[in-house]
């Protein structure tokens, strides 16, 4: 059995019920079980139909989500996620380099390394060099004034952990960034890159090894290994190119807001929802949200 979940906007929810009726009756689904009023609601299906991508795409034109999973399994008992553009709103070595007048460059840059078409640990390396001579004390003043937290996502982590999941934070981007996200959501634990110091100003180096595509994969190894669960119990969520291998390997993999390259190797999109979709295509309700 499967579960067909459609979600939209939460800041605008208008999912219509004629709509939701019409694919279900189309697909032979069960019975419709609403999640959030106008913003979220599910029914069963014994297979995946055939048309699905297209359907999606239909969907897609309207500002709602398609995700179908498998039944068994949906709740999922660790969450393993990217951090820059996926539980923040920001890159944060964008905003570095943008306090340190190279922000145009290092931006062309992240981008295209997150659509994959730079070799990331060369493109890290090439970034973090134009910050050099940047005084340390510039991370803080970036957290402080630059870095705001995705949507949903207290209520993610909230959620998630009252029910017994356990939260790790991996990104390619820097432990002076991870420790504060981590601390302010409740992830048990942050891995990420470190930018090298001297003398209170970065010296444009990166501490090695460099984490990247191989090192979310691991994580998700090793954590699973240490908890005695599956790798389908974990649900990963990310949005570049080098979420890709975490995303390929995890229970689910949600592409969130994601690069339209890393997308398209995705089956869970989440484009118009913001992270308490997670909660909904695992099978949350509305009212089983808990607020930090």
């Amino acid at each position: 059995m499967f579960v067909c979940t459609l979600l939209t906007d939460p800041l605008a929810p208008a999912l219509e019920p004629a709509l939701i009726d019409n694919l279900r009756n189309a697909w032979g689904g069960g019975d419709v079980q609403w999640l959030a009023v106008d913003e979220a609601a599910a029914f069963a299906l014994e297979h995946v139909p055939d048309n699905r991508w297209a359907v999606w795409a239909d969907l897609q034109e309207l500002g709602v989500d398609l995700v179908i999973t498998p039944l068994a399994g949906q709740r999922k008992r660790m969450l393993l996620a990217d951090m820059d553009s996926t539980m923040i709103q920001q890159e944060c070595i964008d905003e570095l380099a943008d306090v340190a007048g190279v922000g145009e460059r290092v931006k062309d840059i992240t981008a295209r390394a997150m659509n994959g078409e730079l070799d990331f640990e060369a493109a890290i390396r090439e970034r973090v060099g134009l910050l050099r001579d940047l005084p340390e004390a510039v991370i803080g003043q970036v957290l402080d004034t630059r870095i705001t937290l995705m949507p949903g996502g207290p209520v993610l982590l909230a959620t998630m952990k009252a029910h017994g999941a356990y939260a790790a934070l991996v990104s390619g981007g820097f432990t002076a960034f991870t420790a504060a996200v981590a601390g302010k959501l409740g992830f048990d634990e942050n891995r990420a890159n470190t930018l090298v110091t001297d003398k209170g100003v970065l010296t444009g180096e990166v501490g090695v090894p460099i984490l990247g595509q191989q090192a979310k994969v691991d994580a998700l190894e090793e954590i699973t290994a240490r908890l005695g669960i599956a790798e389908a119990d974990v649900l990963a969520v990310g949005d570049g190119a080098n979420d890709l291998g975490m995303l390929k390997r995890a229970g689910m993999g949600v592409a969130l807001h994601a690069k339209p390259a890393v997308a398209a190797q995705c089956d869970v999109r989440v484009n118009f929802g913001d992270l308490t979709a997670l909660l909904y295509v695992q099978g949350y309700a509305r009212s089983e949200f808990v607020t930090p």
